[in-house]
């Protein structure tokens, strides 16, 4: 069981950064511990913090889950994610209540970060430690 400290923004507020629209310290984040896990595609997050974050529903999607069967969650966002010198750019599932966050695969991969195994934490990957360095 690894988790990270990671930081979420609202994309869209960031957006509205660039434009001169608002100030950064107006965008609404939210400093979060999340499970690290790879078996999971997506970004899930529970409704605590798309509630702070005022995040805008995007849609429905039907997932499996690990017994099997299959549920349907809300997508929200778009959310700004940030790890050490990384971002990533994505939606994530909405969790009923407080349940656990969790950072998937895709973003994982977006930032180009890796599971230490035997120091059981997250790290940039040490091939590319000024930046991620993704894939075509």
């Amino acid at each position: 069981m690894i988790h990270a400290e990671i930081t979420l923004l609202n994309a869209v507020e960031m957006g509205m950064v660039k434009k001169h629209l608002i100030d950064i310290d107006e965008v609404k984040q939210i400093n979060v511990r999340m499970l690290v896990d790879s078996g999971s595609y997506m970004m899930a997050i529970n409704e605590a913090i798309q509630e702070q974050l005022q995040l805008s529903f995007i849609e429905k999607k039907k997932l499996v889950m690990a017994d099997g069967t299959v549920q349907e969650f809300d997508v929200v966002g778009p959310l700004l994610v940030k790890f050490s010198n990384r971002t990533a750019t994505c939606s994530a599932l909405l969790l009923e209540g407080d349940n656990e966050p969790l950072l998937g695969a895709i973003t994982m991969e977006e930032m180009d970060v890796l599971i230490h195994p035997k120091r059981q934490e997250l790290i940039i990957n040490p091939a590319h430690p000024d930046g991620a360095v993704l894939r075509l």
